[in-house]
Protein backbone atom coordinates (compact mmCIF):
# COMPACT_ATOMS: atom_id res chain seq x y z
CA UNK A 1 0.00 0.00 0.00
CA UNK A 2 1.30 3.43 -0.91
CA UNK A 3 1.50 5.75 2.04
CA UNK A 4 2.88 8.62 -0.01
CA UNK A 5 1.66 12.19 -0.21
CA UNK A 6 -1.98 12.90 -1.04
CA UNK A 7 -3.56 16.12 -2.21
CA UNK A 8 -4.48 17.04 1.38
CA UNK A 9 -1.02 16.53 2.82
CA UNK A 10 1.52 19.31 3.12
CA UNK A 11 5.08 17.98 3.44
CA UNK A 12 7.85 19.80 5.24
CA UNK A 13 9.73 22.32 3.12
CA UNK A 14 12.40 20.71 0.94
CA UNK A 15 14.79 23.47 1.91
CA UNK A 16 15.15 23.37 5.63
CA UNK A 17 15.61 26.49 7.74
CA UNK A 18 18.67 26.83 9.95
CA UNK A 19 18.20 24.80 13.09
CA UNK A 20 18.44 27.83 15.35
CA UNK A 21 15.59 29.56 13.54
CA UNK A 22 13.46 26.43 13.72
CA UNK A 23 14.28 26.08 17.41
CA UNK A 24 13.29 29.68 18.14
CA UNK A 25 10.07 29.39 16.16
CA UNK A 26 9.11 26.12 17.83
CA UNK A 27 9.90 27.52 21.26
CA UNK A 28 7.80 30.61 20.54
CA UNK A 29 4.83 28.50 19.47
CA UNK A 30 5.09 26.29 22.54
CA UNK A 31 5.39 29.32 24.79
CA UNK A 32 2.30 30.87 23.21
CA UNK A 33 0.38 27.63 23.73
CA UNK A 34 1.57 27.50 27.33
CA UNK A 35 0.34 31.05 27.95
CA UNK A 36 -3.08 30.34 26.42
CA UNK A 37 -3.49 27.08 28.36
CA UNK A 38 -2.50 28.77 31.62
CA UNK A 39 -4.90 31.62 30.94
CA UNK A 40 -7.63 29.09 30.18
CA UNK A 41 -7.16 27.37 33.55
CA UNK A 42 -6.96 30.68 35.43
CA UNK A 43 -10.03 32.13 33.71
CA UNK A 44 -12.34 29.15 34.06
CA UNK A 45 -11.31 28.18 37.59
CA UNK A 46 -11.08 31.78 38.75
CA UNK A 47 -14.48 32.75 37.39
CA UNK A 48 -16.48 29.62 38.18
CA UNK A 49 -14.98 27.90 41.23
CA UNK A 50 -16.85 29.94 43.86
CA UNK A 51 -19.85 31.88 42.55
CA UNK A 52 -20.68 34.80 44.85
CA UNK A 53 -24.03 36.48 44.10
CA UNK A 54 -24.12 40.26 44.25
CA UNK A 55 -26.90 42.64 43.24
CA UNK A 56 -29.13 40.01 41.64
CA UNK A 57 -32.08 42.20 40.54
CA UNK A 58 -35.57 41.56 41.94
CA UNK A 59 -38.46 43.75 40.81
CA UNK A 60 -40.99 45.25 43.21
CA UNK A 61 -43.82 47.75 42.73
CA UNK A 62 -43.09 51.12 44.28
CA UNK A 63 -46.43 51.08 46.08
CA UNK A 64 -46.00 47.59 47.52
CA UNK A 65 -44.76 48.45 50.99
CA UNK A 66 -44.70 44.91 52.51
CA UNK A 67 -42.60 43.52 49.63
CA UNK A 68 -40.28 46.53 49.74
CA UNK A 69 -39.86 46.13 53.49
CA UNK A 70 -38.84 42.49 53.15
CA UNK A 71 -36.35 43.29 50.37
CA UNK A 72 -34.91 46.15 52.45
CA UNK A 73 -34.45 43.77 55.38
CA UNK A 74 -32.65 41.28 53.11
CA UNK A 75 -30.45 44.03 51.68
CA UNK A 76 -29.42 45.09 55.19
CA UNK A 77 -28.07 41.58 55.79
CA UNK A 78 -26.61 40.66 52.42
CA UNK A 79 -25.76 42.32 49.12
CA UNK A 80 -26.79 39.23 47.18
CA UNK A 81 -30.10 40.75 46.08
CA UNK A 82 -30.98 44.22 44.81
CA UNK A 83 -34.50 45.61 44.73
CA UNK A 84 -35.46 47.37 41.50
CA UNK A 85 -38.57 49.50 41.91
CA UNK A 86 -41.21 49.92 39.20
CA UNK A 87 -44.24 52.16 39.05
CA UNK A 88 -46.79 49.34 39.33
CA UNK A 89 -47.09 45.54 39.20
CA UNK A 90 -47.66 45.57 35.44
CA UNK A 91 -44.36 47.36 34.85
CA UNK A 92 -42.57 44.92 37.14
CA UNK A 93 -44.04 41.96 35.24
CA UNK A 94 -43.01 43.52 31.92
CA UNK A 95 -39.44 43.83 33.21
CA UNK A 96 -39.49 40.14 34.18
CA UNK A 97 -40.58 39.08 30.70
CA UNK A 98 -38.02 41.34 29.03
CA UNK A 99 -35.03 40.03 31.04
CA UNK A 100 -34.74 43.22 33.06
CA UNK A 101 -34.93 41.25 36.33
CA UNK A 102 -34.88 37.63 37.41
CA UNK A 103 -37.94 37.76 39.69
CA UNK A 104 -40.82 39.88 40.96
CA UNK A 105 -41.83 40.01 44.63
CA UNK A 106 -45.41 41.08 45.45
CA UNK A 107 -47.54 41.10 48.59
CA UNK A 108 -51.14 40.00 48.99
CA UNK A 109 -53.40 38.10 51.33
CA UNK A 110 -53.61 34.41 52.06
CA UNK A 111 -56.65 32.16 52.26
CA UNK A 112 -57.45 33.33 55.79
CA UNK A 113 -56.96 36.97 54.97
CA UNK A 114 -53.48 37.03 56.48
CA UNK A 115 -50.52 38.73 54.78
CA UNK A 116 -48.75 36.66 52.14
CA UNK A 117 -46.03 37.10 49.53
CA UNK A 118 -45.73 35.84 45.96
CA UNK A 119 -42.38 35.45 44.20
CA UNK A 120 -42.60 35.11 40.41
CA UNK A 121 -39.36 34.01 38.77
CA UNK A 122 -37.98 33.63 35.24
CA UNK A 123 -35.60 30.70 35.60
CA UNK A 124 -34.88 30.75 31.86
CA UNK A 125 -32.92 33.95 32.42
CA UNK A 126 -30.50 32.19 34.75
CA UNK A 127 -31.35 29.14 36.89
CA UNK A 128 -28.48 29.78 39.30
CA UNK A 129 -29.58 33.39 39.83
CA UNK A 130 -33.22 32.45 40.45
CA UNK A 131 -32.12 29.73 42.88
CA UNK A 132 -30.27 32.37 44.90
CA UNK A 133 -33.35 34.60 44.93
CA UNK A 134 -35.71 31.81 45.98
CA UNK A 135 -33.46 30.49 48.74
CA UNK A 136 -32.70 33.94 50.14
CA UNK A 137 -36.31 35.16 50.18
CA UNK A 138 -37.64 31.91 51.60
CA UNK A 139 -35.38 32.30 54.61
CA UNK A 140 -36.35 35.97 54.96
CA UNK A 141 -40.07 35.17 54.70
CA UNK A 142 -39.78 32.45 57.34
CA UNK A 143 -38.10 34.88 59.70
CA UNK A 144 -40.85 37.42 59.08
CA UNK A 145 -43.44 34.64 59.53
CA UNK A 146 -45.08 35.44 56.20
CA UNK A 147 -45.95 32.62 53.77
CA UNK A 148 -44.16 32.80 50.43
CA UNK A 149 -45.51 31.24 47.24
CA UNK A 150 -43.05 30.73 44.36
CA UNK A 151 -44.12 30.43 40.72
CA UNK A 152 -41.93 30.21 37.62
CA UNK A 153 -43.43 32.36 34.85
CA UNK A 154 -40.64 31.76 32.33
CA UNK A 155 -39.22 28.27 32.92
CA UNK A 156 -36.47 26.59 30.95
CA UNK A 157 -37.39 23.98 28.37
CA UNK A 158 -38.19 20.55 29.72
CA UNK A 159 -35.44 19.06 27.54
CA UNK A 160 -32.91 21.47 29.06
CA UNK A 161 -33.55 21.36 32.82
CA UNK A 162 -30.28 23.11 33.74
CA UNK A 163 -30.73 25.85 31.18
CA UNK A 164 -27.34 25.29 29.52
CA UNK A 165 -28.50 24.75 25.92
CA UNK A 166 -28.36 28.49 25.03
CA UNK A 167 -24.77 28.68 26.27
CA UNK A 168 -23.55 25.63 24.38
CA UNK A 169 -25.36 26.72 21.23
CA UNK A 170 -23.66 30.11 21.55
CA UNK A 171 -20.28 28.42 22.00
CA UNK A 172 -20.79 26.40 18.82
CA UNK A 173 -21.87 29.42 16.80
CA UNK A 174 -18.95 31.56 18.00
CA UNK A 175 -16.52 28.71 17.41
CA UNK A 176 -17.82 28.12 13.90
CA UNK A 177 -17.65 31.81 13.11
CA UNK A 178 -14.04 32.41 14.03
CA UNK A 179 -12.89 29.06 12.62
CA UNK A 180 -14.46 30.04 9.31
CA UNK A 181 -12.45 33.27 9.27
CA UNK A 182 -9.30 31.44 10.37
CA UNK A 183 -9.64 28.85 7.61
CA UNK A 184 -9.87 31.58 4.97
CA UNK A 185 -6.84 33.24 6.51
CA UNK A 186 -4.84 30.04 6.19
CA UNK A 187 -5.89 29.25 2.62
CA UNK A 188 -6.19 32.72 1.08
CA UNK A 189 -4.04 34.88 3.32
CA UNK A 190 -5.07 37.02 6.24
CA UNK A 191 -5.19 40.34 4.34
CA UNK A 192 -7.20 40.73 1.12
CA UNK A 193 -5.20 42.62 -1.51
CA UNK A 194 -8.12 44.66 -2.86
CA UNK A 195 -11.41 45.99 -1.57
CA UNK A 196 -13.21 43.73 -4.01
CA UNK A 197 -11.53 40.66 -2.55
CA UNK A 198 -12.28 41.93 0.94
CA UNK A 199 -15.95 42.33 0.03
CA UNK A 200 -16.03 38.81 -1.40
CA UNK A 201 -14.48 37.47 1.82
CA UNK A 202 -17.05 39.29 3.94
CA UNK A 203 -19.81 37.94 1.72
CA UNK A 204 -18.46 34.40 2.01
CA UNK A 205 -18.33 34.67 5.79
CA UNK A 206 -21.89 36.01 5.81
CA UNK A 207 -23.12 32.99 3.83
CA UNK A 208 -21.17 30.67 6.13
CA UNK A 209 -22.73 32.36 9.17
CA UNK A 210 -26.23 32.06 7.73
CA UNK A 211 -25.78 28.34 7.09
CA UNK A 212 -24.35 27.87 10.58
CA UNK A 213 -27.30 29.72 12.09
CA UNK A 214 -29.66 27.42 10.19
CA UNK A 215 -27.74 24.34 11.30
CA UNK A 216 -27.80 25.39 14.95
CA UNK A 217 -31.54 26.08 14.83
CA UNK A 218 -32.26 22.71 13.20
CA UNK A 219 -30.09 20.77 15.63
CA UNK A 220 -31.64 22.33 18.73
CA UNK A 221 -35.14 22.31 17.23
CA UNK A 222 -36.21 19.35 15.09
CA UNK A 223 -33.00 17.46 15.81
CA UNK A 224 -32.81 17.36 19.61
CA UNK A 225 -36.33 18.76 20.15
CA UNK A 226 -35.20 21.25 22.79
CA UNK A 227 -37.13 24.21 21.36
CA UNK A 228 -40.03 24.05 18.95
CA UNK A 229 -40.97 27.70 18.41
CA UNK A 230 -39.27 30.77 16.89
CA UNK A 231 -37.32 28.80 14.27
CA UNK A 232 -36.82 31.78 11.96
CA UNK A 233 -35.72 34.01 14.86
CA UNK A 234 -33.26 31.38 16.04
CA UNK A 235 -31.80 31.13 12.55
CA UNK A 236 -31.37 34.89 12.36
CA UNK A 237 -29.87 35.12 15.83
CA UNK A 238 -27.45 32.29 15.11
CA UNK A 239 -26.35 33.88 11.84
CA UNK A 240 -25.71 37.21 13.56
CA UNK A 241 -23.68 35.55 16.31
CA UNK A 242 -21.52 33.54 13.92
CA UNK A 243 -21.02 36.54 11.64
CA UNK A 244 -19.94 38.76 14.55
CA UNK A 245 -17.34 36.17 15.64
CA UNK A 246 -16.13 35.73 12.06
CA UNK A 247 -15.71 39.45 11.43
CA UNK A 248 -13.91 39.97 14.73
CA UNK A 249 -11.49 37.15 13.85
CA UNK A 250 -11.00 38.39 10.27
CA UNK A 251 -10.22 41.89 11.51
CA UNK A 252 -7.68 40.75 14.09
CA UNK A 253 -5.98 38.42 11.63
CA UNK A 254 -5.99 41.15 9.00
CA UNK A 255 -3.79 43.31 11.22
CA UNK A 256 -1.81 40.69 13.15
CA UNK A 257 -1.68 37.79 10.69
CA UNK A 258 -2.13 34.19 11.75
CA UNK A 259 -0.70 34.88 15.25
CA UNK A 260 -3.84 36.97 15.74
CA UNK A 261 -5.69 33.66 16.04
CA UNK A 262 -4.20 33.34 19.51
CA UNK A 263 -5.66 36.70 20.50
CA UNK A 264 -9.06 35.68 19.15
CA UNK A 265 -8.97 32.45 21.15
CA UNK A 266 -8.04 34.47 24.24
CA UNK A 267 -10.94 36.90 23.79
CA UNK A 268 -13.66 34.56 22.56
CA UNK A 269 -12.83 31.32 24.37
CA UNK A 270 -10.43 31.76 27.27
CA UNK A 271 -12.06 34.92 28.64
CA UNK A 272 -15.29 34.98 26.66
CA UNK A 273 -16.87 31.70 27.70
CA UNK A 274 -16.55 32.00 31.51
CA UNK A 275 -17.63 35.64 31.21
CA UNK A 276 -20.63 34.82 29.06
CA UNK A 277 -23.05 34.22 31.91
CA UNK A 278 -23.99 30.91 30.35
CA UNK A 279 -23.01 28.69 33.26
CA UNK A 280 -23.49 31.22 36.07
CA UNK A 281 -25.40 34.46 35.67
CA UNK A 282 -23.18 37.58 35.46
CA UNK A 283 -24.30 38.63 38.96
CA UNK A 284 -22.56 35.52 40.34
CA UNK A 285 -19.20 36.16 38.63
CA UNK A 286 -16.16 38.19 39.74
CA UNK A 287 -16.24 41.86 38.73
CA UNK A 288 -13.87 41.45 35.78
CA UNK A 289 -15.99 38.79 34.11
CA UNK A 290 -19.22 40.48 35.12
CA UNK A 291 -18.18 43.66 33.33
CA UNK A 292 -16.90 41.69 30.33
CA UNK A 293 -20.33 40.15 29.86
CA UNK A 294 -21.65 43.54 28.75
CA UNK A 295 -19.63 43.51 25.51
CA UNK A 296 -18.01 40.14 24.81
CA UNK A 297 -19.42 38.14 21.92
CA UNK A 298 -20.13 34.86 23.81
CA UNK A 299 -22.03 36.79 26.49
CA UNK A 300 -24.08 38.73 23.96
CA UNK A 301 -24.68 35.50 22.05
CA UNK A 302 -26.00 33.69 25.12
CA UNK A 303 -28.23 36.63 26.02
CA UNK A 304 -29.60 36.86 22.48
CA UNK A 305 -30.47 33.16 22.30
CA UNK A 306 -32.23 33.26 25.66
CA UNK A 307 -34.14 36.37 24.61
CA UNK A 308 -35.25 34.85 21.32
CA UNK A 309 -36.34 31.53 22.81
CA UNK A 310 -37.92 32.54 26.12
CA UNK A 311 -38.61 36.25 26.42
CA UNK A 312 -40.46 39.13 24.80
CA UNK A 313 -39.05 40.52 21.52
CA UNK A 314 -37.80 43.71 23.18
CA UNK A 315 -35.33 41.61 25.18
CA UNK A 316 -33.36 41.01 21.99
CA UNK A 317 -32.63 44.70 21.38
CA UNK A 318 -29.36 45.31 23.21
CA UNK A 319 -27.57 42.01 22.51
CA UNK A 320 -28.53 42.12 18.83
CA UNK A 321 -27.45 45.77 18.51
CA UNK A 322 -24.09 45.12 20.16
CA UNK A 323 -23.42 42.09 17.98
CA UNK A 324 -24.23 44.21 14.94
CA UNK A 325 -21.67 46.73 16.15
CA UNK A 326 -19.10 43.93 16.29
CA UNK A 327 -19.95 43.03 12.67
CA UNK A 328 -19.62 46.60 11.41
CA UNK A 329 -16.44 47.27 13.40
CA UNK A 330 -14.87 44.03 12.16
CA UNK A 331 -15.71 44.79 8.53
CA UNK A 332 -14.31 48.32 8.77
CA UNK A 333 -11.14 47.05 10.45
CA UNK A 334 -10.66 44.42 7.74
CA UNK A 335 -11.10 47.05 5.01
CA UNK A 336 -8.61 49.29 6.79
CA UNK A 337 -6.10 46.42 6.91
CA UNK A 338 -6.66 45.90 3.19
CA UNK A 339 -5.97 49.57 2.50
CA UNK A 340 -2.87 49.76 4.70
CA UNK A 341 -1.32 46.29 4.49
CA UNK A 342 -2.93 44.40 1.62
CA UNK A 343 -1.56 46.49 -1.21
CA UNK A 344 1.96 46.38 0.15
CA UNK A 345 2.23 42.67 -0.49
CA UNK A 346 4.11 41.66 -3.65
Amino acid sequence: MDYGQTGLQRPEPAREEPWRRRLVRGAALLFGTLVLATAFVAAYVGALHQPAPRDVPVAVARTDQPARTLLDAVRAQTKALKAVEYADPAAADAALRSRGVYAVLASGTGAAGTPALTLTTASAGGPAATDVIVQTLRVAAQRAQVPLTVTDAVPVAGADPRGLAPFYLAVGLVLGGYLGAASLGVTLGTVPRTFTRAAVRVGGLAVHAALLGLAGALVTGPGLEIWHAHLASRVGAGALIAFAAAMAAAAVQGWLGLPGTGLIILLLVVLGNPGSGGIYAPELLPDFFRDMHLWNIPGLATDLIKAVVYFNPDATGWPAAKLAIWVVAGALALLAATAVLGRRRP
